[in-house]
């Protein structure tokens, strides 16, 4: 079907940071006692808002996290991300094609807006996404697997969900899409491409080069 909008989830489906933060948290945690391994940061928090790692620590270990965990995680990232950090592969050729295209796109993710923004100017993709077609989780509250923000982002731009087709990469991302009645498909770099079918998935993608067909 076409697609009146087309929403980009930012980590791992158009800048590839997520074993770049998954890395880093994993190694905070456990510098701070709550031995994790990447596989576990995968698996509980890729995907899902700040607040999460709160959330489990909370849950697993009766513990909080110190005063400034966040500033200081973002701080670690955002210097490993000025090294490593680089676009998905063909994440520029396709924005570039969907904004010749005059294809409503935009981006919504669980991360904060200074960690988008940060991604996206190291990365050089901030030039395809204005203000105003930037969604974060900190403009509703609840992140994924809620469907709050994908609706946020939808009713911004004046679309009704069941005009909008999500791009994602984790479970948690399907399960918010399909929350909020979108069609969403899969990005498996990544994710198990089992588990995005099981989570919901529309449908699956290996390739970005395969998203201008959907949208036909």
């Amino acid at each position: 079907m076409a697609y009146d909008l087309v929403i980009f989830d930012n980590d791992g489906v158009l800048v590839d940071s997520e074993p770049i933060s998954n890395r880093v948290l994993a190694e905070y945690l456990t510098e701070l006692g709550f031995p994790t391994t990447v596989e576990d940061s995968y698996r509980d928090f890729m995907g899902t808002a700040a607040h999460r790692v709160h959330d489990v620590i909370g849950e697993r270990y009766g513990a909080t996290l110190p005063d400034g965990f966040d500033e200081l995680f973002h701080a670690r990232v955002f210097e490993a991300f000025a090294s490593e950090l680089a676009a998905v592969r063909g994440a520029e050729r396709l924005l570039k094609d969907l904004q010749q295209r005059s294809v409503p796109y935009c981006l919504a993710s669980s991360a904060h807006h200074s960690w988008i923004r940060t991604a996206l100017d190291l990365t050089g993709l901030r030039g395809f996404l204005p203000e105003e077609r930037i969604f974060s989780a900190q403009d509703v509250g609840p992140g994924k697997p809620a469907p709050d923000l994908f609706l946020h982002a939808a009713r911004s731009l004046g679309v009704e969900p069941a005009r909008c087709l999500v791009l994602e990469d984790s479970v948690n991302g399907v399960l918010a899409a399909r929350s909020a009645g979108m069609d969403v498909y899969g990005y498996t770099a990544l994710t198990d491409p089992a588990k995005l079918t099981a989570a919901g998935a529309t449908g699956l993608l290996g390739d970005l080069a395969a998203v201008p067909g959907l949208l036909r």
